[in-house]
This record gives structure tokens, C-alpha cells and sequence, in this order.
């Protein structure tokens, strides 16, 4: 077997929650007297993998880096409520992908996200079995590559892949020291790295 394990960046590559992301950030945003209008999803879907800082110094140029992360604060809040009940978008194939892989080697989440956020997926989607492990910088305040790092040496994992869709997730995966596969199906554009077209393919690979 090529790889032991699958680690898998999320939005993007599991699963695509820019419109419920949007609706969540309207409401949470309503009544703010320095937003003129909340990011629409197309705006959101080009900041997906940033960090905080640089995700909101996007959407938001004109306002402090206090006032930023106060509203990014209070939107995670009413996203994480959201996505917890209702879910994002499934990639086509997903589900397929996880339980067939499961069973075969741990699957593990790392991505660019405050702490409730995964958990929000696992739960809006009943995903938890699949999952050994998961890890982002609202938790550890870390690098995704270094983040990469950490669940390697806490899961004991000698030969793992990450599977992301921007050059972020790359760069990542170059840091730390493993393989990537480019999710070509979600939003970021990648050079120079084995394509993914659908999530099923994934499945000859592993």
C-alpha cells in the first residue's frame, strides 16, 4: 500500500459550505454599522484556507485587526451553530470515499479553521467514525503544516498523503515533509501535483 493513512484539508476538498456560510455571516452581521453588506459566496469561497487574519483583512480591509477578529468572532458563532444542524455540501463521492478508506487506514482532518468548526462538519454530517483524528490552528495557534506534523506524530503515521485543494494545502503538505494530492474539484488552483477530478479517485490511490 502506497500510503497508511489520508489526511484530508476541508473546505474545498470534503465538502463545499460557502452558502451556508453565507447565510450564517448575514445574519450574524446584521445590524453592524461598519458592514455595508455581508461577503457574498463567491467572495467567501475565495478565502477559504486562509487564516483568520488574512481571511478577514480580505472580506474587510478597511476595518482594525481588533475590530476583524471581534466580527469573525461572532460570525464563527453563528456558523458553527448553523452548520452543526443543518451541514455544508457534500462532494459527490464523499461518503463513499469515508467509509471505504476508513476501513482500510485512518482518515484524519487538518485545515485552517477556528476549533468549533470541524467538529461542526463532523456533527452536521454524522461523520465521526470516520475520523481518527483532527487538528486546527484555532486549537494549537500552529501552522497547517506544522499542524500536519503534530497529528503525525500523535497518530504514529510513517506514510500519509494530504489531499487539499489550494496552494496553501500544498506548501503544507511540502512542510511537512509528505505527498500531496490536489482536490481539482473544489475551489484553489495547484501546480506542479497529482489532480484529483472527483473524490472517488482517491479510492485507486489508497
Amino acid at each position: 500500500m502506497k500510503y497508511d493513512s489520508v489526511l484530508f484539508d476541508l473546505d474545498g476538498t470534503l465538502w463545499d459550505a460557502t452558502q451556508a456560510i453565507s447565510y450564517s455571516w448575514a445574519k450574524a452581521l446584521e445590524g453592524e454599522p461598519d458592514i455595508p453588506a455581508p461577503p457574498t459566496t463567491g467572495e467567501l469561497e475565495q478565502v477559504m484556507g486562509m487564516t483568520a487574519e488574512d481571511l478577514t483583512a480580505t472580506l474587510f480591509p478597511y476595518l482594525s485587526l481588533e475590530r476583524r477578529m471581534e466580527l469573525f468572532d461572532k460570525c464563527c458563532q453563528v456558523e458553527c451553530e448553523y452548520l452543526t444542524a443543518h451541514g455544508g455540501r457534500l462532494y459527490p463521492g464523499i461518503l463513499e470515499v469515508l467509509e471505504t478508506l476508513s476501513q482500510k487506514v485512518p482518515l484524519c482532518i487538518v485545515s485552517n479553521c477556528n476549533i468549533e468548526y470541524i467538529p461542526s462538519f463532523l456533527a452536521g454530517h454524522q461523520l465521526h467514525a470516520y475520523f481518527k483524528d483532527w487538528e486546527c490552528i484555532g486549537r494549537t495557534g500552529l501552522s497547517k503544516g506544522e499542524n500536519i506534523r503534530l497529528v503525525m506524530e500523535r497518530n504514529h503515521l510513517q506514510r500519509p498523503v494530504y489531499v487539499g485543494d489550494t496552494a496553501m494545502d500544498q506548501e503544507a503538505a511540502r512542510l511537512a515533509g509528505i505527498p500531496f494530492l490536489h482536490a481539482a474539484y473544489g475551489f484553489g488552483k495547484v501546480e506542479g501535483a497529482p489532480e484529483l477530478r472527483s473524490p472517488l479517485e482517491l479510492l485507486d490511490l489508497v
